[in-house]
């Protein structure tokens, strides 16, 4: 045999860099999802529009509550809304940050992280595809609630067509997919958040820690956007742009403020997926 056939021999049988990516792809989701702390993180997120339901149905009325709460009773359809506005200052944003603080610290407390970081897919693929998989985490999150919501409040509560916050009304079926498009927007929200965790789980080994670190910095960026005296520098705190989701219930939305948040999340993301990536590519992490 010719040295050019062996090579092309090796070659063929070589698996392609992009069957080892949709590999490392699959195993990263089903890593994420197969995990128990992930199901129960979401039992919590589809309890939240629950626990609304029966409050308010119990009540016997509205209580007089403001905003989506207060038209829950009228409409089971804003139990959707209000649940994903209610989980979006903490519930969301804790399981983000479990979820991201254990994506490369837990790997690397479990002695994995190394024969990953050495395998064919490469260190860039590999940190493109925890990125990606807390993305769907996001996205599945929030579906969690629209879809807990959308059959608590059908079954509770009377639907028909949505009274827009603008006045005019829209029948039900668009309600829902406008319901629908806050459960996209709020997920695509938290990716910054996400951003942050997947670097700060590149520094350590100790997933508690990346947690914990990753909380903590959510926190403080919530206490800053609380300051008014430093009211120049809220335009580029984290969540400032995470309430804009309620102008896609205005006719027609409001895109302008959605726009803003979701430009300022891609920065967040750029910048924090940058530095995960100059971190797992210039060192060994163990």
């Amino acid at each position: 045999m010719s040295p050019s056939s062996a090579v092309a021999e090796a070659a063929i049988a070589r698996p392609s860099a992009g069957r080892h990516t949709l590999a490392l792809f699959k195993s990263e989701l089903q890593l994420v999802f197969g995990r128990v702390r992930t199901w129960v993180l979401l039992g919590v997120l589809a309890a939240v529009p629950v626990l609304i339901g029966v409050a308010i149905k119990l009540s016997g009325a509205e209580g007089g509550a403001e905003g989506f709460l207060g038209q829950i009773a009228g409409n089971g359809l804003f139990l959707i809304v209000a649940s994903l506005g209610l989980s979006l200052p903490f519930f969301l944003p804790t399981a983000v940050t479990v979820i991201s603080g254990e994506s490369l610290a837990g790997e690397s407390s479990l002695g994995t992280l190394r024969n990953l970081l050495t395998a064919p897919a490469g260190r860039s693929r590999l940190l493109a595809a925890k990125m990606v998989a807390l993305a769907i985490f996001c996205l599945a999150a929030t579906l969690t609630i629209w879809v807990a919501g959308l059959i608590v409040g059908f079954i509770l509560f009377p639907v028909g067509d949505v009274l827009l916050l603008s006045g005019s009304t829209i029948s039900l079926g668009e309600g829902l997919l406008r319901a629908l498009a806050i459960a996209v927007v709020i997920a695509l929200s938290l990716l910054g958040l996400a951003g942050i965790g997947l670097f700060v789980s590149s520094l350590t080994s100790t997933p508690l820690a990346a947690m914990a670190a990753t909380f903590g910095t959510f926190i403080v960026l919530g206490i800053m956007s609380a300051i008014p005296q430093i009211d120049v520098i809220h335009p580029w705190l984290l969540m400032y742009g995470w309430t804009s989701f309620a102008d896609l219930l205005r006719d027609p939305p409001y895109w302008d403020a959605i726009g803003r948040n979701l430009l300022l999340q891609a920065g967040y993301l750029a910048v924090f997926y940058a530095a995960a990536w100059a971190r797992i590519t210039s060192r060994d992490i163990v």
